[in-house]
């Protein structure tokens, strides 16, 4: 029968200590305050049912309430054990008539306590309890059997009773300590689990937010992550993205060098730069400066390589326009320096021609001298025109007016070619400050480049209409023998021409009087149907 009582009792200890530790291990409760005073009350109630499961054995109780306090005194102190210690010595006297050795044992215990509780302060929890159990044993031999004299002559029975509260303590130190390594861990799993959530929240934050585009490929070259910034630049959604090989949507010409500095990354495992040619959806090529990294798994080889590319498209433009710049720059100088040495002897030279056709009666020959003469004197104005600073003068002006001046200025050599123009004006007023004469320039060597692609008749249609940033879009469309797709480029550049006679000045000049008044030039043309001359040109209110 006392093995069933022990059992029910250190069977109630270890439910009524493990309880709350679950509860707390399991529910994110919120620190009550004054944790220790309801703790220490807690313990008090439970030290108090094990008074009530106590058991008799030769007139004496067993119960084991001093195994809570004396964890109650290793775990939270003097104050808390106070207090759990007076609810069990009560109840202690509730259930008992004998108070005498219960009060005295009490006082001793507590006197114990409380001076070895100031020598071990700084000890773990553990440990302390230990050494409160051991000072409890001793403290209870010399008070129990020795001073009050209490069933002196069967040690069997006092050391029955002392394993029964070492089993207690050893029991409810067990489960306290694991349950608060088990919260311990929660805790800082939650911690990490917290951590790692907010610096992923943070790079995808960086990811999704910024410009760069970023991807991750692994080591069979495919790519298992696109940046939301690919939607944007590239037009795809990252789900289409995600099902196309990556090698079909660089460009051919780019795929070998890609290849290869991927594989340099594997073998050398460092980053490198590389650029390609990324294929928007709308079918352009767009230019990309990459940098790919790899990533490193614990046994040092390569798991992945992160490439970030940026979109440098506007910067190769810039770049081509710097450059054509300088090359206008370096073009104009040596053509003004060319020219003007050209003039002095060409003006001797077309003088005494024009001199021995007067003495000598004109004929086929002097009159091909003169024109050629003449043609040469238009080459070296363009020329100097280049390389010559001119004062430019800016006034408002109608582009209605400016283009109807021009086409009536071309009209009859127009019709002697049986080319018709043909005006639409989405609008009355279309207003830019300008300097004439460089404009009128502009349209006529345009409309004569028309004219001159349709050798045997055709239509020259001209379209001003106002574009959407408060700029006007004027378009000229012939039906010439066109112009290949890759030579366009190429147009407007120095002594750049597709005539047989031509110098490639003309458009050359066009491009730097449009740049003058802030606009742009471009073309589209196909071969055998025409090619459309698109100026634009920021109106004034």
């Amino acid at each position: 029968m006392i093995i069933i009582d022990y059992i029910i009792n250190l069977s109630m200890l270890s439910l009524m200590v493990s309880t709350p530790l679950v509860i707390r291990s399991y529910l994110n409760l919120k620190p009550l305050k004054q944790l220790r005073f309801w703790v220490s009350l807690y313990a008090g109630i439970v030290s108090s049912l094990l008074v009530s499961l106590s058991f008799q054995d030769q007139g004496y109780s067993y119960d084991i309430r001093y195994a809570v306090i004396i964890l109650v005194f290793a775990y939270l102190g003097p104050g808390a054990g106070m207090i759990a210690s007076t609810f069990a010595l009560t109840a202690r006297l509730i259930v008992s008539d004998n108070w005498f050795p219960a009060i005295v044992g009490w006082l001793v215990v507590m006197a114990v306590f409380i001076v070895i509780h100031k020598f071990t302060i700084h000890f773990r929890p553990v440990r302390r309890y230990m050494i409160f159990l051991c000072s409890y044993i001793v403290t209870y031999i010399i008070t129990v059997p020795i001073v009050l004299n209490i069933i002196k002559d069967n040690p069997l029975f006092h050391l029955q009773y002392l394993m029964f509260v070492s089993i207690g303590v050893l029991i409810g130190g067990l489960l306290i300590e694991s349950y608060e390594k088990l919260y311990r861990i929660i805790k800082e799993r939650k911690r990490m689990e917290q951590t790692l959530e907010e610096s992923e929240s943070k790079y995808r934050l960086i990811a999704e937010n910024t410009s760069d585009l970023i991807m991750v490929m692994d080591k069979e070259h495919a790519i298992s992550y696109f940046s939301p910034s690919h939607e944007v630049v590239l037009g795809y959604k990252v789900a289409e993205l995600e099902k196309i090989e990556i090698y079909k949507v660089i460009h051919p010409d780019d795929v070998g060098k890609f290849r290869e500095t991927i594989t340099k990354i594997m073998k050398n495992k460092k980053s490198l730069p590389v650029e390609f040619r990324f294929e928007h959806q709308n079918g352009k090529w767009i230019d990309f400066e990459s940098r790919c990294m790899p990533v490193m798994n614990d046994g040092k080889s390569i798991e992945h390589i992160v490439i970030i590319s940026r979109d440098i498209s506007e910067r190769k433009k810039s770049e081509e326009i710097l450059l054509q710049s300088e090359k206008l720059s370096i073009v104009g100088e040596l053509a003004a320096g060319v020219a003007h040495e050209i003039r002095n002897p060409l003006t001797t030279i077309k003088g005494f021609v024009q001199l021995y056709g007067k003495d000598n009666g004109s004929n086929e020959i002097n009159n091909l001298l003169l024109s050629e003469l003449e043609r040469i004197e238009i080459i070296t104005s363009e020329m100097l025109s280049l390389g010559k600073p001119q004062a430019i003068q800016l006034n408002r002006a109608n582009l209605c007016d400016l283009i109807d001046h021009i086409v009536e200025f071309l009209s009859p050599q127009a019709n002697m070619k049986n080319i018709q123009f043909s005006r639409s004006y989405l609008g009355a007023d279309f207003f830019i400050t300008c300097e004439k004469n460089q404009i009128k320039q502009v349209f006529l060597n345009i409309f004569k480049n028309a004219m001159e692609a349709m050798p045997k008749a055709g239509h020259i249609d001209i379209k001003l209409q106002k574009g959407i940033d408060g700029e006007c879009i004027i378009s000229v469309q012939d039906e010439g023998f066109g112009i290949p797709e890759e030579l366009l480029p190429r147009l407007g550049e120095p002594f750049y021409t597709l005539k047989e006679k031509g110098t490639g000045l003309g458009l050359m000049i066009c491009h730097k009087i449009i740049k003058q008044h802030n606009g742009t030039i471009s073309y589209h043309s196909k071969l055998n149907i025409g090619t459309l001359v698109e100026i634009k040109l920021p109106l004034i209110n």
